[in-house]
């Protein structure tokens, strides 16, 4: 009980300071900076660029149909909405990981593995 009421006091009043300043709208991807921020500490900067970064370097019809979730080491997580998607994505993973590490501008990302679960 002590943990989870140490993490809403951590994550709440950033999300609160955010909503104050962009007049209710919050982008996800501000409140995902500040959840990993205060939730981890080993990667969480990077994932958050990876998020920033994922619907433009991978292109809508993938960005709609996976999504990063984790590293793990050099491994990115991805959750991907089914299993023909997660097929498909197989065979762009060279791909996908060369458009993720020229967006960050540096090699961060050696291997994808896929997760089907809800985007």
């Amino acid at each position: 009980m002590l943990l989870d009421n140490t993490l809403n006091q951590s994550i709440v009043p950033y999300v609160m300071v955010k909503k104050k300043q962009n007049n209710g709208v919050v982008h996800i991807g501000d409140i995902m900076a500040g959840v990993l921020k205060t939730c981890r500490h080993d990667g969480d900067g990077e994932l958050s660029k990876v998020w920033n970064l994922w619907d433009d370097a991978v292109g809508d019809t993938i960005a709609k149909n996976a999504r990063p979730e984790a590293f793990k080491g050099r491994m990115l997580l991805v959750r991907v909405n089914s299993s023909p998607w997660m097929h498909h994505l197989q065979f762009l993973k060279k791909d996908i990981i060369k458009k993720v590490n020229t967006a960050l501008g540096k090699e961060l990302v050696q291997e994808i593995k896929f997760k089907i679960g809800p985007v």
